[in-house]
């Protein structure tokens, strides 16, 4: 499970889930570029991960900005010299792109196009441009590895969430293409896999899962009823999941999109 002597690049690590990732990464051995929008959150988390004895460098781009994602590149290959893991974490739901309080026909077109591009855009543009100089010889042992991050909703129909189940079933099949894409190229030695979580309590999904007083709200219930752990799941179990795929340990797996969910995936409801 080690990551010893590699590179990887966390996008969207300002946040939760991205933010459990790379710190995952980083203990596991990796030098970690922490790629976000902000500079002063990068910065902090960045100077952390150096506190912690770790080797953590901030880069500031928008993930859905080609110019910015080539210039966050050039700064990584500069202070490495290469890059050996990228995982794509950046993406999140969208309120105008949510049913419930509106029906889906009054859903605006345009926020669902935002909500889609935030997550397949938001994967797909860095993919191209740190994916690139992923396929430069001498590859590592294990070779190196490509992580995107699909969801439940990408598997099955999750109220509320359309557009964002729409775009993370996208992800699902662009996992899978890029995996005999990228494979073909490398001989093998680039991977593309997928992680999709289950219910994680964050910032943006807690008011819907959690009461203020910190118990389920009914649908909170409602998931915990269909989750055969019987609990939310940790960023911490999603961000292990990530450094077995990020390393050599699952060299033979490739094109995968592996559910950390507790097993809402695998029950029915009956």
């Amino acid at each position: 499970m080690t990551l010893a002597g590699r590179v990887a690049v966390v996008t969207g690590a300002t946040g939760v889930l991205g933010g459990a990732v790379a710190r995952g990464v980083a203990e596991a051995g990796a030098a970690v570029a922490i790629l976000g929008r902000s500079s002063e959150r990068a910065e902090a988390f960045a100077a952390e991960l150096r506190r912690g004895g770790a080797d953590g460098h901030a880069v500031v781009a928008d993930v859905l900005d080609e110019p910015q994602l080539r210039s966050a590149r050039d700064a990584v290959l500069e202070r490495w010299g290469r890059i050996d893991v990228l995982v794509n974490a950046a993406g999140g739901n969208m309120p105008a792109a949510t049913a419930g309080d509106r029906s889906f026909f009054e859903l605006s077109a345009e926020a669902l196009d935002d909500v889609v591009r935030l997550n397949l855009g938001g994967t797909l543009l860095p993919v191209r441009v740190f994916g690139e100089v992923m396929l430069a010889e001498p590859f590592p042992e294990g070779g190196r590895s490509i992580i995107n991050f699909s969801s439940m909703a990408a598997r099955r129909a999750v109220t509320r969430v359309v557009g964002y189940g729409a775009a993370k079933a996208a992800v699902d099949n662009l996992t899978r293409w890029l995996a005999v894409e990228l494979g073909g190229a490398s001989n093998g030695r680039l991977r593309v896999n997928a992680v999709a979580p289950g219910f994680i309590v964050s910032a943006q999904n807690r008011s819907l899962l959690l009461d203020t007083d910190g118990r389920p709200t009914p649908r909170g219930e409602n998931v915990l009823d269909h989750t055969p752990a019987g609990r939310f799941g940790e960023p911490e179990e999603v961000a292990a999941a990530v450094v077995w795929l990020a390393g050599p340990a699952s060299s033979f797996v490739t094109g995968v999109v592996l559910p950390v969910d507790g097993g809402f995936d695998s029950f029915s409801g009956v």
